[in-house]
C-alpha cells in the first residue's frame, strides 16, 4: 500500500453535530480532539510506506486508533469497530458519520511497519509534544522510575515441554517447506508422539521415566538435526528459523558422550541471559526478582511528578527479563536528554542507584539522582561499635589512610576492577596486633580497605548518612507514586502480559501503553477527576502503629 499524506482537517459538521448531541458531557476521546487537536500527522509517517501502490488508510489516525485501543483494552476487531460505529471515536478522527472505517488486520499490519521502523517512539513523542504546547509538560522538575515484569505472550514451559515443543515446532516448520524430504526422514514414532501438543501428553511422575522421556527426545532431536545439516539435505532447510531455535535449545541441553545424546546439568547450561524459555518467542528470558520469578521481559516506566499539571509518562524502556535496573539509568537519562525532558531530581528505588550513577548523573546531565544506597557489605557497618569505612580519614593527596586508632596505612595501591578503578589500602600488622580497638575493626592480622576514587567515595558515603534523616525521608517519599503508575498501566492497558512476541513488538506495546497512560491522565486534569488513594481495607485501618513494621513496608523495591 502507498501513502499520500492528507491532514485530517476539519472535523466534519455533522459529525459535530451528532456528537454533542449524544454525548453532552464529552468523553475522553471527544475531550482529547477538542484540547490537543490532532494529535498525529500523516507526514508523521509517511517514510513507512512505499510511495507506489494501493491508497493506505491515514497512519496518523491509525495511530490513535492504537492509543484509544489501549486506553480502554480492545481487541483489533474491537478497536475498528469502533471507528465504525462510535460516534466519539468519529469525532476524534474526524470521520465522516458515514466512513466504514477498516478492516481489523490493518492495525496489524501497521503495528508490523511501526516495529520494522522502530517508530513506536514517535506515538509517546507526538503526545508530549502536544501537552507541551498546552503547557501540561516542561522540563525539569521532578520525575521517578520503577520497572516491572511482563509476562510473556507465549504459555511458561517445563523443561519437558521446552524441548518437545521445540522439536515439534521444527517438525511443523519443515512439513510445509519440504514435506516430502520429511515423509523420508521421520522415524514411524515420531508421529505418535510429535503430531500434538506437549501439553496434550501426560508425563510421568516418577523421576526416571522422565529422564527416559527427556533421553528420547534428545536422541530423536539430534537425529533431525543431522538429517538437516547433511549434505544431501536441501539447502534451504538449514535457513528455516524454528531449525536453528532446535539447535540453539539442543547446545543449550543436551551434548554427546562417547557419541551418545545425555542431558546436560544444570551446572552444565548456559546463564540465563542466553537460555531460550519457549521456541515461539525466542527473545523471553527467565528474570529473577526477589521471590518472583517469570519468563519474558521488563519495563522501565519514567513519569513527571510533584508538578501542578498531570503526572505524564515521558520515557519507555523495555528490555529481556535478565537486564538489571542499575544498567538502566544511563539509557534513561539519555532518551530523556535527547528529548529535553530531563528532570532537575529523578527518584528512583534501590535497584537503580549507586554512587557511579550519581556521579555520573550530576556530570553529565546535570540530574540528581535520589534513591537509597545499599548498606556497605563489611559487618564493621552493620554493628553499633564497628569501624566501617567512613570511620577513616582520607588524605588523598598524600595517598594516606588514618584509622580511628590513629594509625597510618602502609600501603596505597590503584587497580583495575572491570570498568573502574579500585584503591586498595591496609595497615601494619604490628600496628593493628597491638592496637587496642582491634576487635572492632578487623578479624584478621591487619586491616584493609577497599574503596573509589574521591568523588565517588565521598557521595556515596554523604547519600548513606543523609538517607538516614527525616528530611531525606520526605523528600523521598514522592517516588512511591510510581507504584500507582504500574498498577493503572496493569489494570487499564494489560501491562502485566505482553500481546505479542518478540522484544520488539512488546516494546512498540510499552510505548503505546504509556501514550494511552497519559490520555487518560490528560483527560482526567482536564474533568478535575481527583488522584486514586491507596486502597486499604477496614481491618488494615484498625492496625496500631508500629515502627519496625512501617520502616519494612516503606522500605524501597
Amino acid at each position: 500500500m502507498s501513502m499520500q499524506p492528507v491532514e485530517s482537517g476539519e472535523i466534519p459538521a455533522e459529525t459535530v453535530r451528532v456528537a454533542r448531541a449524544a454525548f453532552p458531557k464529552g468523553s475522553l476521546a471527544i475531550r482529547v480532539r477538542d484540547e490537543l487537536g490532532p494529535l498525529f500527522t500523516d507526514a508523521a509517517f509517511v517514510d513507512l510506506f512505499p510511495v507506489r501502490g494501493k491508497p493506505a488508510w491515514s497512519p496518523g489516525r491509525l495511530a490513535l486508533v492504537l492509543v484509544l485501543q489501549f486506553v480502554e483494552g480492545l481487541t483489533d476487531r474491537q478497536a475498528a469497530e469502533a471507528v465504525r460505529a462510535r460516534i466519539d471515536v468519529k469525532y476524534a478522527l474526524g470521520l465522516e458519520l458515514t466512513d466504514p472505517g477498516f478492516d481489523f488486520s490493518v492495525l496489524s499490519e501497521f503495528r508490523d511497519r511501526l516495529v520494522q521502523a522502530d517508530a513506536g517512539l514517535r506515538v509517546l513523542d507526538a503526545i508530549l509534544a502536544a501537552a507541551r504546547d498546552k503547557g501540561l509538560l516542561t522540563g525539569g522538575g521532578k520525575a521517578r522510575t520503577d520497572s516491572t515484569h511482563v509476562l510473556s505472550s507465549a504459555r511458561e514451559l517445563c523443561r519437558l515441554e521446552l524441548v518437545a515443543e521445540t522439536l515439534r515446532a521444527a517438525l511443523n516448520a519443515l512439513a510445509v517447506v519440504a514435506p516430502d524430504w520429511m515423509v523420508q526422514v521421520a522415524e514411524p514414532d515420531w508421529f505418535r508422539h510429535y503430531a500434538t501438543r506437549a501439553e496434550d501428553s501426560r508425563f510421568p511422575k516418577p523421576r526416571s521415566k522422565r529422564a527416559e522421556i527427556g533421553q528420547r527426545i534428545g536422541t530423536d532431536g539430534m537425529r533431525l538435526l543431522r538429517a538437516v545439516f547433511s549434505p544431501g539435505a536441501p539447502a534451504e532447510l538449514r535457513a528455516v528459523p524454528q531449525v536453528e531455535v532446535l539447535r540453539q535449545l539442543w547446545v543449550q541441553y543436551y551434548h554427546l558422550v562417547d557419541g551418545e545424546v545425555e542431558r546436560r546439568g544444570p551446572k552444565e547450561r548456559p546463564p540465563g541471559v542466553k537460555c531460550l524459555v519457549s521456541p515461539y518467542d525466542v527473545e523471553a528470558r527467565t528474570g529473577a526478582k526477589r521471590d518472583i520469578y517469570w519468563d519474558g521481559y521488563k519495563v522501565h516506566l519514567t513519569e513527571t511528578c510533584g508538578s501542578g499539571t498531570p503526572n505524564l509518562i515521558t520515557h519507555v524502556a523495555t528490555t529481556d527479563a535478565t537486564v538489571s535496573d542499575f544498567d538502566m539509568v544511563p539509557a534513561v537519562h539519555t532518551g530523556l536528554a535527547r528529548r529535553e525532558l530531563l528532570p532537575d531530581e529523578h527518584l528512583v528505588d534501590a535497584g537503580y542507584v549507586s554512587a557511579r550513577h550519581i556521579v555520573a548523573a550530576r556530570r553529565d546531565h546535570g540530574v540528581e539522582l535520589v534513591g537509597p544506597m545499599m548498606p556497605g557489605p563489611s559487618w564493621q557497618g552493620r554493628t553499633s561499635s564497628g569501624f566501617p569505612a567512613s570511620a577513616f580519614t582520607i588524605d588523598w593527596e598524600n595517598r594516606k589512610v588514618t584509622c580511628p586508632g590513629d594509625k597510618t596505612s602502609t600501603r596505597w595501591a590503584r587497580e583495575s576492577a572491570g570498568d573502574r578503578i579500585e584503591i586498595r589500602v591496609q595497615f601494619s600488622k604490628a600496628d593493628c596486633g597491638r592496637c587496642p580497638v582491634k576487635a572492632s575493626c578487623t578479624r584478621g592480622p591487619r586491616r584493609k580497605l577497599t574503596f573509589q576514587d574521591q568523588d565517588i567515595h565521598e557521595v556515596l558515603h554523604q547519600r548513606r548518612a543523609e538517607q538516614k534523616t527525616e528530611e531525606w525521608k520526605a523528600r523521598y517519599q514522592l517516588r512511591a507514586g510510581v507504584e500507582g503508575t504500574i498498577s493503572q498501566g496493569v489494570g487499564r492497558c494489560g501491562l502485566r502480559r505482553s500481546r505479542y512476541r518478540g522484544l520488539a513488538k512488546a516494546s512498540l506495546q510499552h510505548q503505546l501503553t504509556g501514550a494511552a497512560i497519559n490520555l487518560a491522565r490528560i483527560d482526567a486534569h482536564l474533568t478535575g477527576a481527583p488522584l486514586a488513594h491507596t486502597r486499604t481495607s477496614h481491618f488494615a485501618a484498625l492496625r496500631p502503629a508500629d515502627p519496625v513494621i512501617g520502616e519494612a513496608e516503606s522500605a524501597p523495591d
